[in-house]
């Protein structure tokens, strides 16, 4: 019998047809939706390989129930869904795509900062609407970004490439790190003062046990009544209702925003009312090109595992 390479959402069948050579490929019929956590389980018990998406929860049960399980692959870079304890105790080999979305996520990342600061989706709302009936003087007004300061907190390759773009800007660029840098025109700064001094605040950071809810209460307190926050990491690095009121009352300007705690975020989410939020749907790396390389470097590593050669891009 074939090794089962189980997907949990569909993919496109180019990213696909080399695995179908070699292996029974069985994936979930749905390109919207992913599999439902009992349809999951199922084809854990016979699987010998995993191809996830983060709204996969791989946890201590998945792999209690995989026998044959030798490896995870995550079509992301990042992977707080899958719990690496538990897949180390079973000796499954987890990986992630990493670098392939660099450049892809860091456009997005300034493309939000952009509509943020100018209001662009306000602005093209009233437009469809029909409430745009003149040029007035403060009409639509946002903030600059030319000149203005940027702050980056998780300064690694995203970090890195969305500096280079703010460069082009005239932008004075500051970052926070675990680890401090050696780069061209970016000082490193401590985590209030870059939130106290920046007229744009990037987060960049992985999702981990010191960084969820990092940005409260307090944190946006710190920041300018004209600074913007901007997330394309994960929801959960921020407080989200701390967020929505900082954003209420006025205490910061605007909030723009790819990800959320819970994803999709439901239409009753308080932030959705606010008219100083942009909200995108999770597409950082949302470029053809980048998605397809992702899922190749995904094919490659669950190849290289059942095949038992080296594995490149491992988390564990």
């Amino acid at each position: 019998m074939k090794p089962i390479v189980f997907i949990t959402q569909k993919l496109p069948d180019q990213a696909v047809a080399g695995l179908k050579e070699q292996y029974e490929v069985r994936m979930w019929p749905e390109e919207e939706t992913h599999a439902p956590r009992e349809k999951l389980l199922e084809e854990a018990k016979e699987a010998h390989a995993l191809w996830t998406m983060l709204s996969d929860q791989i946890d201590s049960e998945v792999f209690e129930n995989a026998p044959n399980l030798k490896i995870v692959s995550n079509l992301a870079v990042g992977y707080n869904n899958i719990d690496l304890e538990a897949a180390r105790k079973y000796g499954v080999t987890v990986t992630n795509t990493p670098e392939v979305l660099t450049e892809s996520t860091a456009d997005l990342t300034f493309a939000l900062l952009l509509a943020t600061a100018r209001r662009i989706m306000e602005a093209e709302k009233i437009v469809r609407s029909g409430e745009w009936k003149s040029w007035t003087p403060m009409g639509m007004t946002g903030q600059n970004v030319g000149g203005a300061t940027l702050g980056i907190i998780g300064m690694g390759r995203i970090g890195e490439a969305v500096a280079r773009r703010a460069q082009g800007f005239g932008m004075n660029i500051l970052y926070h790190n675990r680890t401090r840098k050696s780069l061209e025109d970016v000082r490193y700064a401590g985590f209030e003062e870059l939130l106290k001094v920046s007229d744009y605040v990037v987060i960049l950071t992985p999702l981990t046990p010191e960084t969820r809810g990092m940005i409260g209460a307090e944190e946006l307190a710190l920041m300018k009544e004209t600074a913007c926050l901007i997330n394309v990491a994960r929801g959960g690095i921020v407080d989200e209702m701390a967020l929505y009121e900082a954003l209420k009352e006025k205490k910061i300007w605007g909030a723009g925003l790819d990800v959320f705690e819970q994803e999709p975020v439901p239409l009753d989410h308080p932030l959705l009312t606010l008219p100083n939020v942009t909200v995108l749907p999770h597409i950082g790396s949302a470029t053809v090109q980048t998605r397809l390389e992702m899922m190749a470097l995904n094919a490659e590593a669950i190849k290289a595992c059942l095949e038992n050669r080296s594995v490149k891009n491992r988390v564990c």
